[in-house]
């Protein structure tokens, strides 16, 4: 149970904060509701947290990955409207699944849903395997009654953002390996090939130019501290993936990302991919437009993409149109998002238009990370082509100046 801080209106026009505990907003939106009060605006109060919580190692150790969801989601919605009944549907992926962290997931699900549990309050046990978004959607789907369409929806969705990230993620990999590559490489040429080199210049007693003397000085420094030099190095890729879980250090490199060529525009248009394919699935499931927009908070990425929205709630509760906020932040969501949504607005048509937002940047990610593919070959090949150029120079100008001499 997470606890909200909460501002409310009374049937009688009374407003009054307070604070209550629910498992998510939506639970909180939708209890006060049945008691007769509307929410003005909730607010999770955070507490502080260890990095590695026990539902994040429940999650990674259940082994549950994101296409095991899919298929969940979308065998489950398959079988429901094909007149299953949802305990001999769950039945059927138990046995059919092979995958050990899925079935020990779905055992426990069917067995709840047999003491009388909803699918949705099931799901929600498993925050590291099912996200607020995929419980909400099915919660909307069994209130409204159409639980099948609501699977098949998140699944969709759901599908569509992980060829996504896997499309964006592929185009990083090549270059990832070659710097690490380069990065070896170098630091074994400092342990085992510099200082032979070194040897020879020191019994010449040659004078050596700055260039030189630096290459000689971090070989020394790797060969007498090499323990100590790979900690560093591995100290610093911790501390990396450390900031990034801090709220600090994902702004710094949130912001980085943002200013980055190239790069720039793959997170406009992903963040602005995801925004759409978010809140066209929860707006079709029947999903509130506030409650979509707590949602897609929790999905993108980006912690400046992150502050519009949470922006657009509170200016939707105030009557302002959501392709106002859109319309304002044009350094991140592109202009394109704003008209499409107020035309969606002043259509009726808001889920119609935000799914053609997604498609539309989707295929325009999925072209870009291929050119950044063709961009990124010439680029490491000038990296490695100056690097090499560096030390060759470095280490074999003084050697032709010994020629020279003799």
């Amino acid at each position: 149970m997470t606890t909200f801080k909460f501002k409310a209106e009374k049937s009688s026009g009374e407003v009054y904060e307070g604070t209550r505990a629910a498992p998510d907003k939506f639970t909180l939106y939708q209890d006060m509701k049945r008691e007769g009060e509307v929410v003005v605006y909730a607010e999770e109060i955070k507490e502080k947290r260890p990095l590695l919580k026990l539902s994040f190692l429940k999650g990674f150790l259940s082994g549950v990955s994101m296409r095991n969801r899919i298929q969940l989601a979308r065998n489950l919605g398959n079988m429901l409207s094909a007149g299953l009944s949802l305990g001999r549907a769950l039945s059927v992926i138990e046995r059919q699944t092979t995958k050990k962290g899925l079935k020990t997931v779905v055992q426990h699900i069917s067995s709840e849903i047999n003491r009388g549990q909803s699918l949705s309050e099931a799901l929600k046990q498993y925050p590291a395997v099912f996200s607020t978004l995929f419980v909400s959607m099915v919660r909307a789907g069994e209130e409204s009654g159409s639980l099948p369409q609501s699977l098949k929806t998140v699944a969709d969705q759901m599908n569509s953002t992980y060829l996504l990230q896997k499309k964006i993620r592929g185009a990083m990999i090549y270059p990832a390996i070659i710097m690490c590559v380069i990065v070896l490489i170098a630091i074994l040429m400092l342990i085992y090939v510099v200082p032979t080199l070194t040897s020879v210049f020191s019994e010449l007693e040659v004078d050596l130019p700055w260039n030189t003397q630096l290459i000689i000085t971090t070989s020394a420094f790797f060969r007498n501290h090499t323990v100590f030099a790979l900690s560093v190095i591995v100290g610093l890729i911790l501390l990396l993936l450390w900031a990034r879980k801090t709220d600090k250090g994902k702004r710094i490199i949130d912001t980085t990302l943002l200013h980055l060529p190239v790069i720039k525009n793959i997170v406009r248009e992903s963040n602005s991919a995801r925004t759409g394919r978010t809140l066209s699935s929860l707006l079709g499931s029947g999903v509130e437009v506030v409650q979509s927009l707590e949602i897609t908070v929790d999905v993108v990425q980006n912690v400046h993409f992150k502050e519009v929205l949470s922006e657009a709630c509170d200016r939707i509760k105030k009557g302002e149109p959501l392709s106002a906020v859109f319309a304002e932040h044009t350094k991140l969501y592109p202009v394109f998002v704003g008209e499409m949504v107020s035309i969606g607005e002043e259509t009726g048509k808001l889920g119609e238009m935000l799914s053609n937002i997604a498609d539309y940047y989707e295929e325009e990610v999925s072209q870009k990370t291929k050119d950044l593919s063709v961009i990124v070959e010439p680029v490491l090949m000038i990296i490695v082509g100056a690097a090499v150029g560096f030390f060759a120079i470095s280490m074999l100008s003084p050697m032709y100046s010994l020629v020279n001499i003799i």
